[in-house]
């Protein structure tokens, strides 16, 4: 178990350029199964849970290589099945929620898939009913065993179907969308998600020689062809990370630029942080961030009430930036409700920011009111445990704007999203050690 030491306070100044973008290498990665030639993906981030994607991909006999920092070329043209019953996948499948983006490719090429019930973030309920009835609708064998929590699907040959999701899941979509475009005939898939990084996997797949149209609408048509090539790919930059930077140079007061962000991919989160009264600057691609002397204001609707800042599937706000912008809203001036509707453990965490002085009234698992401070009282340094990604860097933008010494304790949880994060944000003036 590791540790960080944040002597709070400081005034950061520089550039950062953002990683690539996890949620996005997830699926790219397992995208790599569906053909024998060879692929390249680029601005891959070095983080635990893709690392850990990656081994599984090379227990399961695909052929990897490191070319640069980032870059690697994959080959799976002797994927040796048989690792997928084995004790080894068992516990290796465990440890990964985005584990689960194997069966869908594997499926689609090989006819079986098998996963045990995948690990992650504990931040609630995250079911995987709209993965398997969309493997299902497409002709698979669903079986589970209860014992061993091990699900499975197996088909001769995957037909093209109809299909309306029930939810518009990200990894569900990905999953069904990698499954089809080796089955045969024609697939719909109405109320798809349309997040960019499923746009950069669909464009993927047809350079790959997929036929895929509709992208970055709620309905997909897929046209089955018999095989797929190779290609090259390159990452987007990580717009969770992104928002993160935002976050952390409004709440201490620092000047900070973010490199090379891909603003057309953003969708509402700048407008977001500018509700909240914090100035995004574009310049080119990049996002300016200036310094906040005097603080920043939240903006009420325009009858007066309360701004409510709520998550939504794509194009609405992302839910894994509404614990940054909870964070955010304790040292702003005027109040926001933060809505978490698609988890029910996500806001569990501010009882460690009410600790260190944050006015926050948790209304109930999904809602929770902020009162800012205006800065006219800052957090107190304290100590506590990363409880998930993206709430652990929450509380570390908290420690970096709080008055003395915080201790995170279980800072894994944030390596597994954020890469080398500790050294990036010293480079820009933090105070911030790791102990092991």
């Amino acid at each position: 178990m590791a540790t960080f030491i944040i002597e709070g306070g400081q005034k950061l100044k520089g550039s950062i350029q953002p990683q690539g973008a996890k949620n996005e290498a997830l699926q790219i990665l397992c995208a790599v199964l569906l053909t024998p030639e060879l692929v390249t993906i680029h601005n891959i981030p070095d983080i635990i849970d893709v690392n850990k994607l990656i081994t599984l991909l090379g227990n399961l006999g695909v052929k990897i290589r490191k070319i640069a920092h980032g870059s690697y070329t994959f080959q799976a043209d002797d994927v040796n099945m048989s690792y997928l019953e084995s004790t080894e996948f068992k516990e290796d499948g465990k440890g990964l929620r985005g584990s689960i983006m194997i069966v869908g490719p594997l499926l689609g090429r090989f006819g079986k898939g098998y996963i045990p019930k995948p690990g992650g973030d504990k931040i609630g309920r995250r079911r995987l009913d709209t993965h398997f009835e969309g493997f299902i609708s497409l002709g698979a064998k669903f079986r589970y065993n209860r014992e061993d929590h091990f699900y499975g699907v197996e088909a001769k040959r995957l037909k093209g179907a109809y299909m309306l999701l029930d939810e518009a899941s990200v990894t569900g979509t990905a999953n069904i969308v990698m499954a089809a475009v080796l089955a045969k005939g024609t697939t719909t898939i109405y109320n798809a998600a349309c997040e960019p990084y499923l746009q950069q996997l669909c464009n993927m797949l047809n350079r790959m020689g997929a036929k895929i149209s509709g992208i970055g609408s709620n309905m997909l048509i897929i046209e089955g062809v018999d095989t797929l090539g190779g290609t090259d790919h390159t990452m987007l930059p990580d717009m969770i990370e992104i928002g993160s930077w935002i976050g952390l140079a409004a709440m201490t007061k620092s000047e900070l630029t973010i490199k090379n962000v891909s603003w057309d991919d953003l969708g509402q989160i700048p407008n977001v942080f500018r509700k909240l009264g914090i100035t995004v600057e574009k310049k080119g691609d990049d996002i300016h961030i200036p310094a906040h002397k005097d603080g920043y204001e939240i903006q009420n609707y325009i009858d007066g009430s309360i701004l409510t800042v709520a998550d939504a599937p794509w194009p609405g706000f992302t839910p894994d930036l509404l614990s940054i912008v909870l964070v955010i809203a304790t040292q702003a001036r005027g109040s926001v409700l933060i809505h978490q509707k698609m988890f029910e453990s996500r806001l569990f965490f501010v009882d460690k920011l009410i600790d260190m002085g944050a006015k926050i009234i948790l209304c109930d698992p999904h809602r929770a009111t902020v009162i800012g401070h205006d800065f006219k009282s800052m957090l107190k340094a304290t100590t506590m445990t990363s409880p998930d990604i993206r709430a652990g860097v929450s509380l570390l933008i908290a420690a970096l704007s709080a008055k003395g010494t915080s201790t995170i304790h279980n800072i894994e949880q944030i390596d597994r999203g954020y890469e080398r994060i500790d050294e990036r944000l010293r480079a820009i003036g933090a105070k911030i050690t790791r102990v092991n």
